[in-house]
């Protein structure tokens, strides 16, 4: 079967996380992706461990894919052959700070003289204008300053370090992806190119949400544990016996009703959809309590067949091996290139 997006050449100057994982994305829906490699850059993505052979297992995910060039953008002639390849390119993914693509003489302005209908998409912490565009940032920082940091956690802990990189994947690479996109679809249309500013920072802001509503719509102060699905209510995880965790997202009536029969609190039925703090902390003590006398295995069971929004914590590797993400493909076998295989992380977009 065709690939929807068979039909795109991409050209990837992107290091580190945001771009080459929007790339990837691509690339598993079919584009043609040519990663430019500068040889003598430093890109945490190759040298974080564990490795695979030479490169880690991170970088040799991120390469799925795609064809390298390995190319000094510094070096006599790097200009005139980027050039070159721009004319036969559809797309350009960068990730550098504003202005260095400019100072390196290839910047938006020149490959578009070379090629109108150009979609060039760049990836920074903070975007193209204001007074942060040149300032250096991670994850964290574009959690921080967007605000969601500020209201997760533990009331009293402080934010948590995220288990996953939110505001460069949610935040870059797939906002990356979907204006990429939709210029795609423009240029359909009209035959012109566009420039995708994509900064990591705005799009963190953006996926505040419902918070964001509730602050700038409604005055809500948003803090840790301040809200329904943030830890104010019983939605939450609960630690059993044998110091595993278990999620419990009973909000709905019918769910919280089958979550206090499975638990035999059948009595707090009552309680559940109330928005009134103590309430919610009575039930949030009461679950806690339960739970905590049990193992997960004892848990995984008496949920297994009540529909009642609970499901166990499961690490990555026992997540492999659940039987919907088994039956989903979401693990992949690549081939190496060295006659060898190696494990992946499946795309998640299916197609018919």
């Amino acid at each position: 079967m065709s690939k929807p997006l068979q039909h795109l050449k991409v050209l990837d100057f992107s290091t580190l996380l945001p771009g080459p994982y929007a790339t990837m994305m691509l690339a598993d829906m079919g584009a043609e992706v040519l990663r430019i490699e500068a040889p003598d850059r430093v890109d945490l993505a190759k040298v974080m461990p564990p490795f695979d052979g030479k490169f880690s297992t991170t970088y040799s995910y991120l390469s799925r894919g795609k064809q390298t060039l390995p190319l000094n953008l510094k070096a006599e002639g790097s200009v005139e052959r980027v050039k070159g390849l721009v004319r036969d390119y559809d797309i350009v993914m960068e990730q550098f700070r504003p202005g260095v693509m400019d100072r390196l003489g290839i910047g938006y302005d020149v490959l578009k003289a070379e090629n109108p209908a150009l979609i060039y998409c760049a990836i920074t912490g903070y975007g193209q204008t204001g007074p942060y565009r040149n300032r250096a940032g991670h994850d964290i920082n574009y959690l921080a300053l967007s605000g969601v940091a500020s209201h997760s956690g533990r009331r009293g802990d402080g934010p948590p370090p995220m288990g996953i990189q939110v505001a460069d994947v949610a935040g870059g690479s797939h906002h990356a992806v979907m204006g990429v996109l939709a210029a795609v679809i423009r240029r359909q249309q009209t035959g012109e190119g566009s420039f995708v500013d994509i900064s990591m920072t705005d799009a963190a802001f953006a996926m505040n949400t419902m918070a964001g509503a509730a602050c700038l719509a409604g005055g809500q102060q948003q803090t840790p544990e301040g809200g329904i699905l943030n830890g104010g209510s019983f939605y939450d995880y609960y630690q059993t016996s044998d110091g595993r965790w278990l999620s419990v997202g009973s909000l709905e009536p019918q769910f919280s009703a089958r979550l206090f029969d499975a638990l035999e609190l059948s009595d707090l039925k009552k309680l559940a959809m109330s928005q009134k703090p103590d309430h919610q902390q009575q039930l949030k003590a009461a679950i806690k309590q339960r739970i905590a006398q049990e193992p997960l295995d004892h848990w995984t069971v008496v949920f297994a067949d009540v529909d009642a929004c609970v499901e166990p914590v499961l690490t990555i590797a026992e997540a492999a091996e659940h039987p919907q993400l088994k039956a989903r493909g979401t693990v992949v076998e690549v081939d190496r290139g060295d006659g060898n295989t190696q494990r992946q992380l499946a795309p998640a977009i299916r197609f018919s």
